[in-house]
C-alpha cells in the first residue's frame, strides 16, 4: 500500500519460534471448531441444492472451512497443541430428505460469513505473533469475497429486500437539544442511518436464525432440547416483529421471515449434539450483534428493546449450555492454570 511507510525494525523474532498465546490458542480454536461444523452443514447443504449459482456458492464455503482447518491443523501440530473435538461425519445424515429449500442455503451462508468475519476482526489486532495474524487477515480476506459473492446473488435473484433509502442530507448539522434520545414520549426523532442500519441487519440474522431453528425443532430427537428450540423460537419470532415494527413506524421496507423455506420434513439430518451447539453459537453471535446495535443507538426505546433481547438471548444460551454439559457434549476452550491445585 503506498499510503502506509514501511517500518524497518532493526531486529525481529521469527514468530513461529514463540508460543502460542492465549489469545492466539483462543481464536484458533474458536475457528477451528466452528468450521468443522460448517463442513457437516454445507456437506449435507449439497446433497440437495439444485440451482447452479447456489450450488457453487456451497462448495465455495465448504471449500473455505475446509481450507482454514488445514492451516489451522498445521499451527496446532507444530505446537504441539491437541486438535479441538470438533464435529465429524457421525454428526450429519447426507441421506436424510431436504430440510430447506435452495433460497434458504443463501440467506443462511451469509449468516455464517458475517459470524466468521466479526471472529476474525476482533482476533486480527491481538495476534503479536505475525504468521497467525497473516492467516486471519487471510481469512478474512476470503470471507469478505465470499460475502460479496453472496450479495449478489441474493440480490440478481430477488431473495432480499435491500437496505432502506433514505434522504440525503442537505448539510451537516450538530445536535443541540436532549430530545434527540426521546423514544418514548415527546418529540421522538426519526431513527438515524446507524439504527436503521442495525435493526435491519438484526432482522436478517434472525429470520435467517430462526428459519435453521424451525427445521432444527421439526427433527430434533431429544424432548428436552426440542422444549429448549420451541422456546428459542417464540424468542426469535418476538424480537424480529419488535425490529421490523421500528422500521415500518418509518414507512422503510424490512427483510422478510423465511419460514416458507423449511420443508415439512421429520427426518434428521443432523445429530442433536450439533444442532444444539449450533444454536448456542448463533445465539451467542446475536448478543455481539445487540453489543454493536447498542453502541452506535441514540434512542432509549431502541436501547431498552435491545437490553430486552440481550437478556433473553443470555438465558437462552445459558440453559442450553447446561444441557450440553449434562450431554457431555460440551469441549473445554484452553484455560488458565489453576494455582490452587498446587497445594
Amino acid at each position: 500500500m503506498d499510503v502506509i511507510s514501511p517500518i524497518h525494525l532493526s531486529t525481529k523474532e521469527l514468530s513461529e519460534s514463540q508460543p502460542l498465546s492465549s489469545v492466539e490458542m483462543g481464536k484458533l480454536w474458536a475457528t477451528y471448531t466452528g468450521n468443522s461444523m460448517s463442513i457437516q452443514i454445507l456437506s449435507y447443504f449439497l446433497e440437495h441444492c439444485e440451482d447452479e449459482h447456489i450450488r457453487t456458492l456451497l462448495e465455495n464455503g465448504l471449500s473455505l472451512s475446509k481450507d482454514f482447518l488445514q492451516r489451522i491443523e498445521a499451527f496446532f501440530n507444530e505446537a504441539d497443541f491437541p486438535l479441538p473435538i470438533g464435529f465429524t461425519e457421525e454428526d450429519v445424515n447426507p441421506g436424510a430428505p431436504r430440510l430447506y429449500e435452495d433460497q434458504f442455503y443463501v440467506h443462511y451462508l451469509k449468516y455464517a460469513s458475517k459470524a466468521g468475519i466479526s471472529i476474525y476482526a476482533v482476533a486480527i489486532p491481538l495476534m503479536m505473533r505475525e504468521d497467525i495474524r497473516e492467516f486471519f487477515v487471510y481469512c478474512h480476506e476470503c470471507t469478505t469475497i465470499f460475502l460479496g459473492q453472496i450479495n449478489n446473488v441474493l440480490i440478481d435473484k430477488n431473495f432480499i429486500a435491500k437496505p432502506p433509502i433514505i434522504p440525503t442530507p442537505e448539510y451537516s448539522d450538530h445536535i443541540t437539544k436532549q430530545t434527540y434520545l426521546n423514544g418514548f414520549v415527546g418529540d421522538v426523532r426519526p431513527l438515524h442511518a446507524l439504527e436503521i442500519t442495525h435493526l435491519y441487519d438484526n432482522i436478517e440474522n434472525n429470520t435467517t436464525s430462526k428459519a435453521l431453528l424451525l427445521g432444527f425443532y421439526q427433527t430434533v430427537k431429544d424432548e428436552k432440547i426440542r422444549a429448549l428450540f420451541k422456546r428459542g423460537l417464540d424468542i426469535t419470532d418476538r424480537s424480529v416483529k419488535r425490529y421490523m415494527e421500528k422500521l415500518q413506524e418509518e414507512h422503510l421496507l424490512t427483510p422478510s421471515f423465511l419460514d416458507h423455506l423449511v420443508t415439512t420434513s421429520a427426518s434428521p439430518p443432523f445429530s442433536d449434539k450439533i444442532m444444539l451447539f449450533h444454536k448456542v453459537d448463533m445465539f451467542s453471535m446475536k448478543i455481539r450483534s445487540f453489543g454493536n446495535s447498542l453502541a452506535v443507538n441514540g434512542r432509549r426505546d431502541i436501547a431498552l428493546m435491545y437490553g430486552r433481547s440481550l437478556m433473553n438471548t443470555g438465558l437462552f444460551v445459558d440453559d442450553a449450555t447446561n444441557i450440553l454439559i449434562d450431554k457431555g457434549w460440551m469441549v473445554s476452550p484452553p484455560k488458565a492454570f489453576d494455582r490452587d491445585k498446587l497445594h
